[in-house]
């Protein structure tokens, strides 16, 4: 009975979770958020899927004729059950030290702005100038012009303590 009580208490706990964070983004109050939102609102709950995933989500939420909008009731379920099955978790801030100092051939604790640059842009799933430009601004220290990636890696892993 107490599994029971407290699976329960999880759920709502989770969809409680789901819908605060879509009505943020419900500009109208009807339930319904721009499909360009879904990223932000997804990744806003802890989960950090890549833009081939995002993408695939976001078909499955989209009714048989894409309005350009998400309607609450579908977004809900999907959701929920991403956040129970802890899918898309991000990555450890270990193991993200671990890339940046694979990165870092000279051993030097930093990265210069035009070498990860090239990594986002050339490797893997490119990042728009956009998002390179924001990455940057928040990454790069404005005293010595390089990325320290120790404290960059600080600031933007997710505390994952809910």
């Amino acid at each position: 009975m107490a599994d029971k009580f407290n699976a329960e208490s999880i759920i709502t706990e989770t969809q409680k979770r789901i819908s605060n964070a879509f009505d943020v983004f419900d500009h109208e109050c009807n339930k319904t958020v721009d499909v360009r939102e879904i990223g932000t609102i997804i990744r806003s709950l802890g989960c950090f899927p890549s833009e081939a995933e995002l993408h695939d989500i976001i078909a499955e939420l989209e009714d048989e004729e894409p309005t350009g909008f998400v309607r609450y009731e579908k977004f809900l379920p999907t959701m929920t059950k991403i956040l129970l099955e802890r899918k898309f978790r991000p990555i450890t801030e270990d193991l993200l030290l671990q890339a940046f100092k694979v990165l870092d051939q000279q051993k030097n604790g930093h990265l210069e702005p035009e070498e990860l640059t090239k990594y986002l842009t050339q490797e893997g799933e490119s990042f728009t100038q956009e998002e390179i430009d924001e990455m940057l601004s928040a990454a790069v220290d404005p005293d010595k012009n390089a990325i320290l990636y120790k404290d960059f890696v600080s600031m933007m892993t997710f505390d994952d303590t809910r």
